[in-house]
């Protein structure tokens, strides 16, 4: 049986957050965190710095984003975007492994009395001008209008509809992105001739896609193991009951990991390890591979999380952009960050403790908010005093700024004592 810390430091050792970070952070460790990880998930929001940088740097530290941008979304397409978990980013040579998913989508979304269906024509239009003219933005198509004027073929709506409908069943890709606004393409003038034309068994793929899982995830249960690449039941138990007789997956308990007083069945890979110790201290995104399961964050960490940002700003608990902090192998508090780039300086808005963090996560804390600030192009930290931890924090931080919030207006400085929680002693 593995203890709740073993569970967690093979957790965190699969996704390369046991270790120190590299000294440096080239295009082989940047390939390297891509291929762990086997989905970069990727999301608008810019309020800190946008969800697919993350990752990378949660596990090297500061590194050029720019190069990760060439590598992600030049014209060279080693990576290519897929519904892998969300939308997400994979590897090219991969695009066989999602066949299957476009087929139910196909099946979903152009079935009779569908949107796709009623809009076949408005589809072979699509297909037709990307053949005739390359990749284009949703605008550049030459029937497209504004969105409050109809066309003779389709509006606005239509185009960015249809994409998003050939895109999921397949047919089309994402060539680039300029800005942040996605380009389409014909999947045959984006994927590899070889990864294009190659056949894939949807068992196949499916328990391809497990030990993937499985791997990133050092342990898990099934549930987590169909959550990594959204995976319906039906397709991965079977393939998870194949991984067990052929070795790959080793089943094995983890104590408290239970359902209704019994307990849950958990699978380690083979090639997990069990790191000594991890020392790590991260700023995780929303959506980390760590995180993104929301019922395996609670089993692994403890940590019940929710994200805030369509929570009416009133009602928020934790803050707009509140991201996960690991300190060591536990999740010991969450912060909402918010760079301000006109003024230069990384806003702390605000800042809370999660149980168990250790005596000195404050300090820990405040030096990886340093370093993110660094990151940014930042030249200072401020921090709020919403939160719990706000002010051990910005004690950490003798020369940081401070600023209201309209939920925690500031105190007089006399009045900022630092407390230590009586259960991060425990």
């Amino acid at each position: 049986m593995l203890s709740p810390a073993q569970a967690r430091r093979i957790a965190l050792g699969a996704q390369g957050l046991s270790g120190a970070r590299p000294a440096t952070a080239g295009t082989a460790r940047l390939h390297g965190v891509m291929e762990r990880l086997g989905a970069l998930q990727i999301d608008s929001v810019n309020v800190f710095a946008r969800t697919h940088y993350m990752p990378h740097y949660s596990r090297l530290g500061a590194y050029d984003r720019d190069a990760l941008d060439r590598m992600l979304f030049g014209r060279r397409k080693r990576y290519v975007e897929y519904v892998a978990h969300e939308a997400a980013l994979v590897a090219a040579d991969d695009w066989p492994l999602w066949r299957f998913r476009m087929d139910d989508f196909r099946a979903r979304y152009a079935a009779p009395g569908t949107w796709a269906h009623d809009h076949a024509a408005t589809l072979d239009r699509l297909r037709a001008e990307l053949a005739d003219r390359g990749p284009l933005r949703p605008a550049e198509f030459a029937q497209a209008s504004p969105r409050v004027a109809r066309g003779p073929w389709w509006d606005w709506d239509d185009v960015k509809r249809g994409l998003e409908m050939l895109w999921r069943f397949g047919d089309v890709a994402i060539a680039e992105r300029r800005g942040f606004e996605r380009v389409y393409a014909l999947t045959e003038h984006v994927i590899p001739a070889g990864a294009l034309h190659r056949e894939l068994a949807r068992p196949d793929a499916v328990r391809e896609l497990v030990a993937r899982a499985a791997r990133a995830s050092g342990v898990a249960t099934a549930a987590d193991l169909g959550d990594y690449y959204r995976l319906k039941a039906r397709d991965a138990v079977p393939a998870i009951a194949e991984l067990v007789d052929a070795g790959v997956l080793l089943p094995v308990r983890v104590a408290g990991w239970e359902r209704a007083g019994r307990p849950v069945p958990a699978y380690l890979h083979r090639d997990a390890v069990v790191p000594r110790r991890v020392d790590r201290t991260a700023l995780l995104s929303p959506f980390d591979p760590v995180v993104w399961f929301r019922d395996r964050a609670l089993r692994l960490f403890g940590f019940d999380y929710r994200i805030e940002i369509y929570v009416p700003a009133e009602k928020r608990r934790y803050g707009y952009y509140s991201l996960p902090v690991l300190v060591g192998d536990r999740l010991a508090a969450r912060v909402d960050l918010k760079a301000d780039r006109a003024g230069s300086a990384l806003l702390v808005q605000s800042a809370w403790w999660e149980p168990g963090a250790p005596q000195d996560a404050a300090e820990r804390i405040a030096a990886e908010l340093r370093h993110a600030a660094r990151w940014q192009g930042l030249e200072r930290v401020s921090v709020s005093g919403w939160g719990d931890a706000a002010h051990d924090i910005a004690a950490a931080l003798p020369d940081t700024e401070r600023h209201d919030h309209p939920r925690a207006p500031l105190a007089p400085a006399t009045a900022l004592p630092r407390p230590v929680p009586a259960e991060r002693a425990s």
